[in-house]
């Protein structure tokens, strides 16, 4: 998942709360209302602990891939298919989706689409030609594109016609199996304005994308325009939008605001005016401002759950939402101090053996949080969990921890740390002398995460592993910890940890290619293993679940990423008077043009 110069601003607005939270009487009240719908209004959302949006092409490039990110974005930019999981299993959405459900051709090869009659706000309708815009600059711009993973969209296209303004086809590269291709492929596609095929702010829109060096022009012009955060409000880039909502204001401390877009077309219009996302530096100061009433929905961290009688007596309800998504640390296999010790499986299942996730659920989560040992999300829809991650490879174990370090060559220094002292045990790589030492770069702000940090360092001490904590901005931890090469200063990240909302929501079909496929662009850690390769791309063409069980059984036991248990998104805190909130498990969208008031 994945913000600035926000102290100040939040500053001030930490402060008011409290002074509002230490009386009563001031409290913005909640709750009550007619139960009759009441068009337009406001909503106040929270946004996560030390989370700021700060990218709105529709492209989100590594180290801008915070889920609030796409939530805000597909609020104004359709996705080509949109997916939901709120009614317990996931479905499409037909509603939040540019077009008809996909036709593909008896040998799989072909898929013919029709988009939905959306209109953009410059007036021009969506057209095929939009979709063609999108496939260009993701060839062009796929090296830095954090969605894209080798020989898939769009190596897997390999040829586009339009059959009609509003009716395209795509070849296939091979015939995949369709339901994946249109939940984890087809969905990644958002149609972009063609009035954004330009290489400059002043230059002409042309046809620039229709070839490979004019669409890397544009695509880089894009990316420079979305990295100026200051201009999101005034760019007029991003005022051409075809969404239930257009960008009303977005401030360098993250703070942004949604206005319903009055010349919206499709079948899914807003009902609310507007929302204001609001951004605070640690959970704490969310919760404050909570008990003022100055947040219509937000959430109630964990360590304040036993404070919940006191939010509905106030006027929220209070609600889990739980995620489609897994959570891990991943190690930074290209690390030139301890990228060759991670490469060592053993050394992985040692540590995995010295993360007690029971305590780390129970005690730190409350019980709000659950176990995760492997690739595919531990306890939702179960048909792609194997035995092999089900009952847990990796148990925690200190002894076994110990004994898997004493077998190759690791002894305790002085200072009690381990240290490789026979080299030709320790593995390829590693040096004698060699300390393990290590950092893990993790985001700031949340109890949570404190805990579940103080928690990993002092099981790993007992196992002779030193732990420093390197905490950060969530957007600083997701902009440091991506992939590089050894001799690059930007890998100097040993381990990171970006989960306290869950560090990976899924497509439809929990499958890996963008997480531990060689060269994906969410592979923060650069893991690579060809069988692991192999399995992946078994899950994109095979039509029933037995690859998925393979996949899941072979990841787990071969520990990519540290896996650590999966916290709900948030235990949401929800004004009682507002109806129509669904909490996706995907949570890939937020959906706020289904909100309503009854006040």
């Amino acid at each position: 998942m994945a913000r600035r110069p926000w102290r100040a601003a939040l500053g001030v607005t930490l402060a008011a709360a409290l002074a509002l939270s230490g009386c009563a009487a001031s409290r913005e009240p909640h709750g009550g209302g007619s139960g009759t719908p009441k068009p337009g209004g406001t909503v106040r959302f929270a946004m996560p602990p030390s989370a700021t949006p700060n990218w709105i092409m529709p492209f989100s490039i590594p180290g801008y891939g915070g889920s609030y990110n796409g939530m805000i974005r597909s609020t104004m930019y359709v996705p080509l298919y949109s997916y939901d999981a709120s009614s317990g299993s996931v479905t499409l959405d037909d509603a939040a989706s540019a077009a008809d459900v996909p036709r593909y051709s008896p040998d799989g090869k072909t898929v013919t689409i029709t988009l939905k009659p959306l209109t953009w706000s410059t007036g021009e309708r969506l057209t095929s030609r939009d979709v063609e815009f999108w496939l260009n600059l993701a060839r062009a711009g796929k090296d830095n594109w954090g969605k894209y993973s080798k020989g898939l969209i769009p190596d897997s296209i390999t040829g586009f016609h339009a059959v009609d303004d509003r009716t395209f086809t795509f070849t296939l590269d091979k015939a995949y199996n369709p339901d994946w291709f249109t939940a984890n492929q087809l969905s990644l596609i958002v149609p972009m304005p063609h009035a954004w095929d330009r290489t400059s702010a002043a230059g002409p829109v042309g046809d620039h994308d229709r070839t490979p060096d004019g669409a890397k022009k544009v695509f880089d012009f894009l990316v420079s325009q979305a990295k100026q955060l200051g201009a999101y409000g005034t760019n007029p880039l991003w005022k051409v939008v075809n969404g239930p909502f257009t960008l009303a204001g977005f401030t360098t401390s993250g703070e942004v605001t949604l206005r319903k877009n009055p010349k919206y077309t499709g079948p899914d219009p807003a009902k609310i005016d507007s929302v204001r996302f609001l951004t605070f530096t640690s959970s704490s100061a969310e919760y404050n401002v909570l008990r003022a009433g100055g947040v219509d929905y937000g959430y109630l961290p964990t360590s304040n759950l036993g404070q919940r009688s006191k939010l509905e007596q106030q006027g929220y309800r209070i609600e889990p939402w739980n995620g489609w998504s897994i959570t891990y640390s991943p190690y930074n296999f290209n690390n030139p101090k301890l990228g060759k010790v991670f490469s060592q499986l053993y050394v992985r299942q040692a540590i995995q053996h010295a993360v007690d996730q029971d305590a780390i659920t129970s005690v730190i989560w409350r019980g709000a949080a659950r176990v995760g040992y492997g690739p595919v999300p531990q306890d939702n829809d179960t048909k792609y969990l194997s035995p092999q991650q089900k009952t847990n490879p990796y148990p925690f174990d200190l002894n076994k921890s110990k004994q898997l370090f004493a077998d190759h060559g690791w002894k305790p220094g002085s200072d009690g740390i381990l240290q490789c002292a026979d080299p030709a045990k320790c593995g390829e790589g590693i040096a004698q002398g060699t300390r393990l030492s290590l950092t893990m770069l993790t985001e700031s702000g949340s109890d949570e995460t404190d805990g579940t940090m103080q928690e990993l360092r002092s099981e790993l001490s007992k196992a002779g592993i030193e732990m420093k904590i390197n905490a950060q901005p969530l957007n600083t931890v997701l902009a440091n910890g991506t992939t590089c090469k050894p001799e690059e200063p930007s890998c100097s990240w040993q381990l990171s940890y970006f989960g306290t909302q869950g560090s990976w929501y899924f497509s439809a079909n929990p499958s890996g290619e963008e997480l531990f496929a060689t060269g994906a662009g969410t592979n923060f850690g650069g893991y690579t293993d060809p069988k692991a390769d192999k399995l992946i791309a078994a899950t994109n063409l095979a039509s029933d679940n037995a690859a998925m069980l393979e996949y899941s059984a072979y990841l787990a036991e071969q520990l990519p990423v540290l896996w650590l248990p999966n916290p709900p998104y948030q235990v949401s805190a929800i004004d009682t008077a507002l109806h129509g909130v669904s909490q996706d498990p995907m949570a890939g969208q937020l959906l706020p043009q289904r909100w309503f008031w009854t006040r």
